[in-house]
């Protein structure tokens, strides 16, 4: 039967690993020491839950219960300055799940808790490899922000790394998630059924101008990089006006200006360039206009322009199978007070989608914040995410 106090337990535990900032403030970044001590105990409670732990050569932890079983699981990973619940809630979910049903005997539940979904070093990028979306040898070369590459973050866990994990152990996939947007906080609603991911892209684009003194380049002579920017990013917001629906977003989310100084005319500017949209064709305009406009603004400038690696995912819609199941258990614990509706997050059943049946459920996060550490959830509500979730998987809620 389902311990909602071990459950919470374990995750007020699994936010220790990384605790920072104010409230409940997580840092804890792929790769860093506390994801992998994280991963390190969530291991040693895989195993103390019958399951057996096994990590894959990129640090993907998969705690398998046997053959065809439905497999559970989010990401213990973070962002920079992240929350205790983004990813972790639906890995300690999966493991409450995977042990209340061993102990009752009950249908057999794997866990996955997927490495840098956060992208550190690029999209989702521990799914990606293990769904098939990218191969090692293309990860192994991405850098992070500081200029440290997969291939060496990903030595530091080379004492847990084993072989890879086949899918066909697995029947399917279920992520449970908060719902990091406003939607279910401001109507009430207690639970979302997922029916579909979102697409991103994401990519690097680089003006290189001129670096020169601050205070005696005339205005007209300049090839300042960061003018560049500012104008590609207002040209930019203008064009998409046309394309773009109310659920489309944009972001540039990263900025590097060399030598960044204050008495210097910036020379280089790179920065990020990140869409989303659930329609493949609109992405793809507007990876057109992104790159005329950047093409248009260096070469009204005098700039150099550079174009880093597209990376990105399609959108997904969720398997109508293991949807229904969702639904039917909501109302079952959420009568009239639930809804179906879109992610607008990427997330890693979107990967898991190529291998397998996939489906998500969310629940309501308090003003709609994320990826920030004032990120929570009432407890009530992920209780009843952690009820709904094992009530569709077979499980015994009590």
């Amino acid at each position: 039967m389902l311990n909602p106090k071990r459950f919470l337990s374990d995750l007020h535990h699994l936010r220790s690993f990384g605790a920072a900032g104010v409230g409940k403030g997580v840092v804890r970044p792929a790769f860093s020491d506390p994801d992998i001590a994280a991963r390190e105990w969530l291991a040693a409670r895989m195993k103390e839950a019958g399951l057996e732990p096994r990590f894959d050569p990129v640090g993907n932890l998969f705690g398998i219960a046997g053959e065809q079983s439905l497999l559970l699981g989010s990401h213990t990973d973070t962002q920079p300055e992240g929350g205790w619940l983004d990813g972790a809630l639906g890995v300690i979910a999966a493991l409450e799940i995977a042990r209340a049903s061993k102990e009752a005997g009950g249908p057999p539940i794997s866990v996955v808790s997927f490495q840098d979904e956060e992208g550190r070093f690029g999209v989702t990028t521990g799914s990606a490899i293990w769904g098939g979306n990218t191969v090692l040898a293309d990860a192994d070369p991405l850098t992070d922000r500081d200029g440290v590459s997969f291939v060496d973050a990903r030595a530091k866990m080379a004492h847990l790394a084993g072989a890879d994990v086949s899918p066909a152990l697995f029947s399917g996939y279920v992520e449970m998630h908060i719902e990091q947007g406003p939607s279910l906080d401001q109507s009430g609603e207690k639970i979302g059924v997922v029916d579909s991911i979102v697409g991103i892209r994401d990519m690097r684009i680089t003006f290189a101008g001129q670096q020169n003194h601050a205070g005696t380049t005339p205005m007209a002579l300049r090839r300042d990089a960061f003018q560049a920017l500012s104008r590609f990013n207002a040209v930019l917001n203008d064009r998409f006006r046309n394309v773009v629906t109310p659920q489309t977003v944009w972001t540039i989310g990263h900025v590097s200006l060399h030598p960044n100084a204050s008495s210097v005319v910036p020379g280089k500017v790179t920065f990020s360039m990140q869409w989303r949209d659930g329609d493949a064709e609109r992405l793809r305009r507007m990876e057109g206009i992104i790159r005329e406009t950047a093409q248009e603004v260096a070469d009204g400038g005098g700039f150099e322009i550079g174009f880093g690696p597209m990376l990105g995912l399609e959108p997904v819609p969720m398997d109508k199978g293991l949807r229904a199941r969702l639904a039917e258990a909501a109302e079952a614990e959420a009568p009239g007070n639930w809804r179906h509706m879109p992610s607008g997050a990427l997330h890693d059943a979107t990967n898991v989608a190529r291998l397998m049946p996939v489906a998500m459920l969310f629940v309501p996060s308090i003003g709609g914040v994320s990826h920030t550490f004032d990120e929570d959830t009432d407890e009530a509500d992920l209780v009843t995410g952690l009820r709904v979730l094992a009530r569709a998987a077979g499980v015994d809620v009590g």
